[in-house]
């Protein structure tokens, strides 16, 4: 039975890490908060108390934690990941990080003798309940067929898009264009709102056609209900905004439709509203057209 490590057990590495204990595999895992941990036993995983403990027996080992400076101190770090990994360990980091990052943790994992990929998924929590994520995979291409059957568990579309960091930079450009699409979605319903058109007919007609997206088949509905409990949050998505800007800064390239939206993100996670779902940009929307919204039952 194949062993796999798992760091960091939230609303995205929870149900990942479950849907891995029921195809058959070995799943110990680690989070910061014991809840997570307990919740995988529960469903037939292991425990590990430190970072050490889900390495040590580990086939391959994965992370999904929240930023850059996180994945660097569990792998990098003292009585991180590469100090207690067994050689020819694989290690798949599945958070979103910068490439450059990516690309660094890849040399510190050939030096050590660790072999790592980046993996960063697309789909929220649903497709990670549903083993139905999008997972565009950085890295070598002998090592993304050792890792396709655990990726193939988590997934349904897993791409090899390049070497180590592309993962990380499609993923960018993933969110750059699940930003837009949200702002446009959330404009579209307030102009139909403020038109008296019935937004919920609408919506399912738009869907048809050209307009049709996964954006607005899974944030539509709860968007018309003003239910904003978080699949994915405005601050991480504000995170990788950030990613998103500094990355086409050094390529030398503009994104001025996804700075707007940057700025609007920005500007609701700075009034205190970075826990609501990335959806949550309808509120801002409704609220500088002067039409709050009213929930739809």
């Amino acid at each position: 039975m194949t062993t796999v490590g798992f760091i960091g057990l939230g609303i995205m590495g929870g149900p990942m890490a479950a849907n891995l204990v029921d195809a058959g595999f070995d799943v110990v895992g680690h989070n910061r908060g014991r809840a997570a941990v307990d919740a995988l036993v529960a469903r037939g995983g292991r425990a590990a108390g430190t970072v050490a403990g889900a390495v040590r027996d580990a086939d391959i080992l994965i992370t999904m934690l929240p930023d850059s400076p996180d994945v660097e101190a569990v792998v990098l770090g003292n009585d991180g990941v590469l100090e207690h990994a067994r050689p020819g360990l694989l290690l798949i980091d599945m958070s979103t990080i910068r490439p450059d990052v990516a690309r660094a943790l890849s040399a510190a994992g050939a030096d050590a003798g660790v072999r790592v990929l980046d993996a960063p998924v697309s789909g929220g929590e649903p497709a990670a309940v549903e083993g139905s994520l999008s997972i565009m995979v950085g890295g070598d291409t002998a090592d993304v067929e050792a890792a396709r059957p655990v990726l193939e568990t988590l997934g349904q579309t897993i791409v090899h898009v390049g070497p180590a960091g592309a993962g990380q930079t499609v993923k960018a450009a993933n969110q750059l264009m699940v930003a837009g699409n949200i702002q446009l979605l959330a404009e579209a319903i307030v102009f139909l709102d403020a038109h008296g058109v019935d937004a919920e007919a609408a919506i399912k007609v738009l869907g048809g056609g050209l307009a049709g997206s996964t954006v607005l088949n899974r944030k539509a509905a709860g968007m018309l209900r003003r239910e904003y409990t978080p699949g994915f949050r405005l601050a991480l998505h504000h995170k990788d905004l950030g990613i998103v800007s500094a990355a086409a800064r050094e390529a030398g390239v503009v994104t001025p439709l996804g700075a707007v939206v940057a700025q609007l993100v920005a500007a609701m996670v700075a009034r205190g509203d970075g826990g609501l779902d990335h959806s949550g940009l309808l509120k801002l929307t409704e609220e500088l057209a002067g039409r709050p919204g009213t929930p739809r039952t």
